[in-house]
């Protein structure tokens, strides 16, 4: 029997699964739980060492000896700091020993209780990952667990050997043994193809290889990481969805397919490839989550784990195209004929829909300016775009057909002016920024300078709040959504124009926003351009959600 504490059997299921079999252990009650599962595993043979400091080079010592990982698991307080000496040795030469300290409940800490002091972080840089496990009450604290005990033990050997620290908290009672078996808990694989083709051949390769319903799902990426060229291969044998902020040729509409289709099982991929950072589409990552019998992997340069699906098999370290070209190499050719059917139901939709989105007309909204725009650019060839975030970048993934460039590392609105501003500084092209009001009052200082030019074309897009807030469903009941939560105002950008030498132009309806972006567009001018488009929030609400609202399936 196991403990009944589910983040120590979540723990010692995946250090099972990623192959420790040696663990010296030292007395305490608070890591009794822990103590006691590794005992209960018959896989795993335990060294009972009094003495803390002692026990972190008897793990030292037999880590070396083994050339794996090795557990010293320790009980909270003092304890866990005389371990440092064995682990900074086991950091300079390259050791991997796995630390597992048990700890009380974070509200105790500094509450003068006994054995308790702050230990996640206790040593700092001697150590190569650092993680304290939740007592989880729910599947998405579980999937956290989970993720946090995958990413330590992947450490211990990722771009050379070390040490890692994985914190316990445990709250009483302590002495309850339980559960019969250890749950199975999902352990994700890492891969370096570029130093070893035949992992992804043996790994990923085979996968994709006996695939029916194959996808590549493509997050932002620089401009220069990838070029639709890259995908012509990959998108015979796959389905391949991505945003604007992804590749030149701009997004597909799979956002609006998901809306449609919602959980229709013909429509879910058994095996997915996950390039790039982050997606705009909530949408899409909500599906991705729900994706439970599909082999998700992602790929990265660094090799770190990001596991957005919260299904993740597993990471391939290396450039994306570099990844894609050992893909398609080791598949071969088999998986074009066999996924051909889940390709024609995709293709079908992304088709249907972007017949809808092209022959929808929507009413005088930052919807159709975005739309007007767009089809005034499309066949610029020396232009960037950048787009705010929240609703402005979400228009982007509408109607752009190219390229996008947005602040979304960590999304938010304080910088997307000046990043475009500090852009149009170093390059002779024209630089757009399409923006929201909130975004453009909060950066205008980045207006307030001697650097700019003509090439710098703004496209302001005022409704007078943050209009994303009128699409969170619930929001609404709340009496402090207008005024505090949305920010509602009544500022013009004309004063900031006049002060910072911008040429203004204004529009308040579709003749007016029309006629203001062909001359935001094409007018010669050695200063900064801005047409701000005055339009009301419920009307650019209603108008997104009538699009959504018209199925596409």
């Amino acid at each position: 029997m196991f403990s009944n504490k589910e983040n120590v059997n979540i723990l010692t299921s995946l250090l099972l699964e990623h192959g420790i079999r040696h663990a010296v252990v030292c007395p305490g009650s608070r890591n009794s739980a822990i103590v006691h599962n590794l005992n209960e595993c018959q896989e795993i043979e335990c060294f009972g060492i009094t003495d803390e400091r002692s026990a972190g080079f008897y793990a030292l010592g037999m880590a070396q000896a083994l050339q794996r990982p090795v557990v010293v698991c320790v009980t909270s307080g003092t304890a866990l700091l005389n371990l440092a000496p064995a682990v900074a040795e086991a950091y300079y030469q390259h050791v991997p020993i796995v630390v597992v300290s048990a700890d009380r409940p974070a509200q105790w800490i500094d509450q003068l209780d006994g054995q308790t002091l702050p230990q996640p972080d206790a040593f700092g840089r001697f150590v190569k990952k650092a993680v304290t496990l939740p007592e989880p009450h729910n599947d998405e604290e579980r999937w956290y667990c989970n993720r946090l005990v995958n990413e330590a033990m992947l450490e211990t050997r990722h771009h050379g050997k070390g040490p890692v620290h994985i914190n316990v908290p445990i709250s009483e009672p302590l002495f309850e043994y339980t559960i019969e078996k250890l749950p199975e808990e999902r352990s994700i694989c890492l891969l370096n193809p570029r130093s070893n083709k035949l992992l992804i051949s043996a790994e990923c390769a085979g996968q994709f290889y006996t695939s029916k319903k194959p996808m590549v799902i493509i997050g932002q990426m620089s401009a220069e990481d990838i070029l639709p060229e890259d995908l012509y291969s990959i998108s015979l044998c796959a389905v391949v969805l991505n945003e604007s902020l992804s590749v030149g040729k701009g997004g597909e509409h799979f956002d609006e397919v998901l809306h449609a289709v919602g959980d229709n099982p013909d429509y879910q991929p058994d095996f997915v490839i996950y390039l790039g950072d982050t997606m705009v589409s909530k949408r899409i990552k909500k599906w991705m989550r729900g994706l439970k019998n599909a082999k998700i992997w992602a790929v990265a340069e660094d090799g770190l784990i990001r596991d957005t699906s919260m299904n993740l098999y597993g990471m391939i370290e290396g450039h994306p195209a570099d990844v894609l070209d050992d893909l398609v190499e080791a598949a071969g050719t088999k998986t074009v004929k066999s996924a051909q059917a889940f390709k024609s139901l995709w293709e079908k939709a992304l088709e249907k829909t972007g017949s809808h989105i092209e022959a929808y007309e929507p009413e005088y909204s930052q919807m159709a300016a975005v739309k007007y725009l767009e089809g005034a650019l499309m066949y610029a060839e020396d232009e960037y775009i950048h787009y705010g975030n929240s609703t402005a970048v979400r228009l982007a993934n509408i109607y752009a057909r190219h390229y996008v460039y947005c602040n979304r590392g960590v999304n938010g609105i304080e910088g997307s002016l000046s990043t475009a501003a500090g852009f149009s500084c170093v390059v002779d092209e024209n630089v757009y920024c399409v923006i929201g009001d909130l975004s453009f009052f909060y950066d205008q200082n980045a207006l307030w300078n001697q650097n700019l030019r003509g090439n710098l074309r703004i496209l302001l897009l005022n409704n007078g709040k943050g209009g994303i807030f009128n699409m969170l469903k619930g929001l609404e009941k709340s009496p402090a959504r207008d005024r505090l939560v949305a920010a509602e105002h009544k500022t013009s950008a004309e004063g900031i124009c006049r002060q910072n030498d911008v040429v203004y132009l204004r529009a308040g309806n579709t003749e007016e926003m029309q006629e203001g972006i062909d001359r935001l567009i094409n007018t010669d001018s050695n200063r900064p351009v801005l047409l701000e488009v005055f339009t009301d929030a419920e009307t650019d609400g209603q108008v997104l959600r009538n699009l959504m609202s018209e199925s596409v399936s």
